[in-house]
């Protein structure tokens, strides 16, 4: 009789994923057509432009997440700040990508590195911060598991969190992406321009997950030394980037101007404000993640010190 029962549940629990899943792809099939053949009616947080990578990313992020805290036992749910943090570092990265603050993005300079700085920073931190992993891996379908856990995507995954890669990585994409001559071509390209929000999102992720890890090591890759000494080490060349562009009388990106600037202010003052985000926030960013480095390491001592006293 429990087996019987187990099954249906089990059963159940099948039919409400692939329900979820044909809902997901139904929601982004009309918001496709919706933006096909009518791009000038839709609403501000409708897609400017819809991807179907970055709908199906977020999408999946969030149904899997439900599905796994309805799988999971009370005990191995994430505390509520965490599950918040999760689900509003993704709101965010959708947002700067899939709504009409992607179009704002494509014709001011300081815009586009405020949506540079939710992908790689703020909203990236947010998910990292709600360690979501177990849940999510709870909630994906069991036909996904062995391609997520596959030898290539691991070892891929131990390339960008390597602690000699991450750091240059972290900080070379954001150089990389602003060489002039290069941004020029990016952002007369769609798929180069997709290739850079979505690459920034993901390094983003993979390099705060990285230094936000609250467990010891191990099994986190790194110590807390280790991961502190990574914060410091990528912010100095961010500074030094946003000071030029904020500090420097040559315009830089004058491909703003080929586009069409939304907003009637001069090349220099928005290339100043942006350089001013890379600047600004992107250090209180790393602040935040000093604090939670050493923070975490504090917890872990005293975990330790508790479970020697017990033994």
């Amino acid at each position: 009789m429990a087996a019987t029962a187990t099954l249906a549940s089990a059963s159940g629990s099948g039919r409400l994923v692939w329900l979820g899943f044909c809902c997901v792809l139904l929601v982004g099939a009309g918001l496709d057509l919706a933006c096909r053949f009518y791009p000038a009616e839709l609403p501000f947080w409708m897609p400017w432009e819809f991807s179907w990578p970055e709908y199906l990313v977020a999408a999946f992020a969030v149904v899997w997440f439900a599905t796994g805290l309805k799988r999971l036992p009370r005990s191995g749910h994430p505390p509520l700040w965490r599950t918040i943090s999760f689900l509003l570092g993704v709101v965010m990265i959708y947002g700067v990508l899939q709504t009409h603050i992607d179009y704002y993005a494509q014709h001011m300079f300081f815009v586009h590195r405020a949506q540079h700085y939710v992908l790689h920073h703020l909203g990236a931190f947010l998910v990292a911060l709600g360690a979501s992993g177990p849940v999510i891996w709870a909630g994906m379908p069991e036909f996904l598991k062995p391609l997520f856990g596959s030898r290539p995507v691991r070892a891929t995954v131990d390339i960008i969190q390597h602690p000699v890669v991450a750091p240059v990585l972290f900080v070379g994409l954001i150089y990389v992406w602003l060489i002039p001559q290069f941004h020029t071509r990016v952002m007369l390209d769609v798929n180069l321009y997709n290739v850079m929000n979505e690459s920034m999102a993901v390094d983003g992720i993979f390099f705060w997950c990285l230094i936000l890890d609250s467990r010891p090591r191990p099994p986190a890759r790194l110590g807390s030394g280790l991961r502190a000494l990574l914060v410091i080490a990528v912010e100095p060349l961010q500074m030094v980037l946003g000071a030029i562009l904020s500090l420097s009388m040559t315009d830089y990106y004058p491909v703003y101007k080929i586009c069409g600037r939304i907003w009637d202010i001069p090349g220099l003052s928005d290339q100043h404000y942006g350089g001013l985000i890379i600047w600004l926030p992107s250090t209180l960013t790393s602040f935040a993640g000093m604090i939670v480095v050493l923070a975490t390491m504090r917890l872990n001592e005293e975990r330790a010190e508790r479970e020697k006293g017990i033994t």
